[in-house]
């Protein structure tokens, strides 16, 4: 079984996740914020969420399908938790490379089979293969994952870890640092790292109590890794993610950017018009939204392009309208930002 929902959220509020759940973004501008990551390349994707995660809408104007997976059975499957649990970064399916999973998400969503999609999603996602391993290997990698998801708090040193995994032939330490580039002790980190941020933004537990109950040795300790990993302290980082009140800075910026990145870049112009300094823009910036001021420029021209690429537009117009000064200036910028080129990104076709 599954509930299907459509709805516009709210900006800049908080979605908590309590189950198995695909997020099928229909329209809008702006970013998507998951797990205090925040990504401004949500289109064309199928996006999957397991519990305790959340999504955060950055701008007004979104239009989402979430779809809701009750049956729980259903991810006992090893095949198929690869979609929710995640390595590096944000789960989610390309659907301009399977064609498969975009016509049921276009057809057949509201149908009683919907639960297919997630075989649909995993054979995808293994033919993919994003760190080129087998997939008994995969299962070794994502049974790592699952131990260091129930025992992060329980201060397991890595070989601890490893132990607890099923012999299965592999060296686990040297299969993931080889496949994802990471030790499990990286992973380790990541995991409590993600895990304070939350008890941090998400409740009003003081530092000692969040710091204690994740494992740390003593607050101050905490309090150092913290810094050291978002360059704010446990309080700044909980003043500045604004979680009750949700202050409009996201939006505004976002809609100064969308209106004016075409005809303007540089930091000056955008911060005059915040009436802020460059500098006071630029850390405000990256307290709450995690990235560059920069850098949100630069994804709205590539989100743009993409948009006009997909529509059959010239590459001349396209650099044109885009405030290019030559049509291969803007394709060495796309290429550059996106790691295709415009007629690469143009021919990328269906692969089901």
């Amino acid at each position: 079984m599954q509930k299907v929902e459509k709805f516009s959220p709210e900006i800049n509020k908080v979605y908590f996740i309590e189950g198995y759940v695909l997020i099928h973004v229909l329209s809008g501008k702006g970013g998507i914020q998951v797990d205090f990551k925040n990504y401004f390349d949500w289109q064309e994707k199928a996006i999957f969420l397991e519990k305790g995660q959340y999504i955060k809408f950055l701008s007004n104007d979104f239009i989402v399908r979430k779809i809701e997976f009750l049956n729980e059975s259903k991810f006992y499957n090893t095949d198929v938790r690869v979609l929710f649990k995640h390595l590096i970064s944000l789960g989610y399916i390309d659907l301009l490379e399977c064609k498969e999973c975009n016509n049921f998400l276009s057809e057949t969503t509201l149908a009683d089979n919907s639960t297919n999609i997630l075989d649909v999603s995993s054979k995808q996602w293994f033919w993919q293969n994003p760190f080129n391993a087998n997939k008994e290997e995969y299962q070794v990698i994502f049974d790592t994952k699952e131990i260091i998801d129930q025992e992060y708090s329980n201060k397991l040193t890595s070989t601890d870890l490893v132990n607890l995994i099923n012999d299965r032939g592999y060296n686990a330490q040297a299969l993931i640092k080889n496949k994802i580039g990471l030790s499990v002790k990286n992973l380790m980190t990541s995991k409590r790292l993600k895990e304070s941020l939350k008890e941090v933004a998400f409740t009003n537990r003081n530092i000692q109590e969040i710091s204690y109950n994740l494992g740390y040795k003593d607050d101050a300790y905490f309090n150092r890794v913290f810094k050291n990993s978002t360059g704010q302290t446990p309080k700044q980082f909980r003043e500045n993610f604004d979680f009750e009140n949700r202050n409009l800075f996201s939006q505004d910026i976002i809609d100064l950017i969308q209106r004016y990145h075409t005809q303007e870049r540089s930091l000056e112009f955008y911060a005059n018009k915040m009436n802020l300094s460059i500098k006071a823009l630029s850390s405000k910036v990256s307290a709450k939204m995690n990235t560059s001021l920069g850098q949100l420029i630069r994804l709205e021209l590539i989100n743009s392009a993409k948009l006009m690429i997909l529509e059959d537009q010239s590459i001349t117009s396209i650099s044109r309208q885009l405030g290019f000064e030559e049509p291969n200036h803007f394709s060495r910028f796309f290429k550059h930002y996106s790691k295709l080129s415009p007629t690469e990104f143009k021919l990328k076709k269906y692969n089901s």
